[in-house]
């Protein structure tokens, strides 16, 4: 089995690539998408459609109900059963999509899973908890990044009143519990756009999404599932949520949030992705060529 990833910003053309390159590479496709792992989430997740799942064997897709946890312990044994069907079938794999942090965990090893923290600290008073005993953690991240803070805090937390000794770094704690990297080597692609051609793209995806009946699909998960369930607060279901309860007050409105925060999203996307990965950076127009030229030994 062979494998390549292909990563970008949301919007950035990713899956119609993916399912353009499948047929070619005789691979399959496991999806990166954090929200395409819920069975009640197809138009807010741009999912690919019955017929392209249909014409391409998906991992990742379908696995989970909305009120269901999924973790990147699961995302890894998907991972494993994409590779175990690969070998068996004579198939390569596409690993695509814009949830980074799995493909990270792939790469770099699956962090031990801790408690969350019962209170969450301020960014600013948390990064000087860290700058106070962990540089090494500091030196990575930012005071701005919420997400990662957060994990940094869990762990401060969960090592303060655990039996596991007396220290306290959370970045040497990771260093001696992380598990090993499922992949040890992997060509790693990014989809890129210049700023204002993908807000355009943005602005014509989120436009479709709402003619494809979001607000419908919405309604029907905001009616039959708990509100403050992590996927239901993704970017474009939120925003719904808010326009259901009358908090945003027509759908030009709503659009407009919906392509602001999307277009905030790509940006993090874009940040995290630089942080994170050594990829070989294309454009949508170069890709598919470029691609093909460096795999075409896996047909021969």
């Amino acid at each position: 089995m062979k494998q390549i990833a292909i990563i970008g910003a949301t919007a950035s053309g990713k899956t119609a690539l993916a399912l353009e390159l499948a047929p070619l590479l005789n691979a399959v496709i496991l999806s990166l998408d954090s929200l395409c792992v819920y069975k009640e989430i197809s138009v807010a997740s741009a999912k690919p459609s019955p017929n392209e799942l249909a014409s391409i064997k998906h991992f990742g897709v379908d696995l989970k109900s909305v009120d269901e946890d999924f973790s990147a312990g699961e995302f890894f044994c998907e991972y494993k059963r994409a590779s175990e069907f690969c070998k068996a079938q004579g198939k390569n794999l596409i690993i695509t999509g814009g949830s980074g942090f799995y493909l990270k965990a792939l790469i770099s090893g699956l962090a031990p899973r801790v408690p969350r923290a019962s209170f969450y600290p301020q960014n600013d008073e948390i990064f000087a908890l860290a700058k106070g005993c962990d540089s090494e953690f500091c030196a990575k991240y930012s005071a701005n990044d919420t997400f990662r803070l957060q994990k940094w805090f869990d762990i401060y937390s969960f090592l303060g009143g655990s039996s596991l000794g007396n220290s306290r770094i959370p970045s040497e704690f990771l260093k001696a519990n992380t598990k090993e990297p499922l992949i040890k080597n992997i060509e790693i692609y990014e989809l890129c756009w210049e700023k204002e051609l993908l807000k355009e793209r943005i602005k014509k995806r989120t436009c479709a999404m709402l003619d494809s009946d979001l607000l419908g699909e919405a309604r029907g998960l905001f009616s039959s599932f708990d509100h403050s369930l992590k996927p239901l607060n993704s970017v474009g279901l939120k925003e719904c949520g808010q326009f259901l309860r009358g908090e945003i007050l027509n759908e030009n409105e709503l659009k407009e949030l919906i392509i602001t925060h999307t277009a905030q999203l790509a940006k993090r996307q874009r940040t995290f992705f630089n942080s994170q990965f050594s990829a070989k950076k294309l454009s949508f127009e170069s890709a598919k060529s470029v691609i093909l030229e460096s795999c075409k030994e896996w047909n021969s």
